[in-house]
């Protein structure tokens, strides 16, 4: 059997026995004999829980709006969501020069000019003003929330008329599921209210695809609350440009009504965990960096045997992407170290390599990727320079016939086992 895998931006062949696969994991087809702005426009006609957003406006005599987009790493169809969206409230009296779009970086590195042309078009980023979230700079405390943490976030969404989050929804590896919420904390919010909600991600409620009783999930609707989305527009999608579903309206109900659509779609049954499992993210910017490649090792460490091997395939073409992150891998001599400075000396990045580890526990991994041999040994991983490479290595270990389960996409892909052996 031969399967295509992406691979930053191309592809990558998978030449397989069909005797040693298991399964590949992938959520089912869907039907895209619909058409996105269709989706899009009905979900903006019959918001959940609020009124439409004209009314909105009214009843707030709201006279700018921030409207909260998502960054490079999150591939969002914002040349289909905006337009209508920016459309509607400059109809409703609000002007262009009042309108900010904030790119929720959390602790990500800013967008460049250029980056913003590609996501949001040129006629969006000539008329409209761009502004990039910095978590140590413009940010003021609105208070404190239940647990304690002080809600710092954003001056410019703090001081907006009206409040608009907008996201993609999927698999999240400590949240449960992205999107809703998640644009201000931590999309929007300050370092240290960030690092103290990845903290939480220790808990083992606070994982893949788990939204009813997660306490990380549950302080970050919180803040949201507590800030005043006034309306989010929240979109599931099939690849770049198509939409499969879409929720306009409350922070929680609209967003709700989207991981409920992602549950029944992306979470895959499997009769029993493999010997291995090749894990792709999905591409470019999926794989930019392992900062974000890390994602796919949550899914792919459910449905892999204990003592058994993950490949990864992560193009990371822009390393490691994150330099607490990077600090923490170089310095630690075994996984052990990275676990340990995780609960006595947190600090926001190194949860990358808290989560590496974690995956470590139960299984080997193998990166093929661009990054340097030194870099992938520094990380705990095991160096392979092709994935035939990555392949032999792996046979070394679990023998001439081992079970292999396959997850292109593999970060937001959950997994469920249904017949455990």
């Amino acid at each position: 059997m031969i399967i295509k895998m992406a691979y930053g931006k191309e592809q990558i062949e998978i030449k397989l026995s069909d005797r040693n696969i298991l399964q590949i994991v992938e959520p089912p087809p869907v039907s895209t004999a619909f058409d996105s702005r269709e989706v899009l426009n009905k979900a903006l006609a019959n918001p959940v829980y609020t009124k439409n957003l004209p009314e909105i406006i009214y009843e707030k005599k709201a006279a700018n709006a921030v409207i909260v987009v998502n960054d490079i790493t999150r591939p969002t169809p914002y040349q289909l969501i905006l337009p209508p969206i920016l459309r509607e409230l400059e109809d409703a009296g609000i002007p262009a020069e009042n309108i900010i779009l904030l790119v929720a970086l959390g602790i990500h590195r800013p967008h460049t000019a250029e980056e913003n042309r590609i996501i949001f078009g040129d006629a969006i980023c000539s008329k409209y003003r761009i502004e990039n979230h910095n978590c140590d700079e413009n940010l003021v405390s609105l208070g404190h929330l239940s647990n304690g943490m002080e809600l710092v976030i954003n001056q410019t969404v703090a001081d907006a008329d009206l409040l608009i989050t907008t996201g993609l929804v999927n698999l999240h590896y400590f949240a449960g599921y992205s999107g809703g919420r998640k644009s201000i904390l931590p999309g929007v919010a300050g370092r240290g209210l960030i690092e103290s909600n990845h903290k939480m991600m220790s808990d083992e409620r606070a994982c893949l695809g788990n939204y009813s009783s997660n306490p990380v999930s549950d302080i970050m609707l919180e803040a949201a609350r507590k800030v005043g989305v006034d309306y989010i527009v929240n979109v599931v999608t099939a690849g770049k440009d198509e939409i499969l579903f879409a929720a306009a309206g409350d922070v929680y109900e609209a967003w709700l009504l989207c991981v409920k659509y992602c549950e029944k779609h992306n979470v895959v049954s499997i009769k029993q965990p493999a010997d291995i499992v090749i894990a792709g993210c999905g591409g470019y910017p999926k794989d930019i960096n392992m900062y974000q490649s890390q994602k796919a090792l949550d899914s792919a460490s459910l449905a892999v045997k204990e003592g058994g091997s993950i490949i990864l395939l992560a193009e990371c073409s822009e390393g490691l992407g994150e330099e607490t992150f990077e600090e923490w891998i170089r310095q630690a001599n075994t996984p052990e170290d990275i676990v340990e400075r995780f609960y006595n000396n947190f600090e926001l990045g190194g949860h990358k390599a808290y989560a590496i580890c974690r995956t470590l526990r139960k299984a080997d991994v193998i990166l093929v990727s661009s990054l340097s041999q030194s870099m992938v040994v520094d990380m705990f991983l095991q160096y392979a320079e092709s994935l035939e490479e990555a392949l032999r290595i792996a046979y070394m270990k679990h023998g001439d016939n081992p079970s292999i389960i396959i997850m292109p996409e593999a970060s937001k892909t959950g997994i469920q086992v249904t017949n455990l052996e």
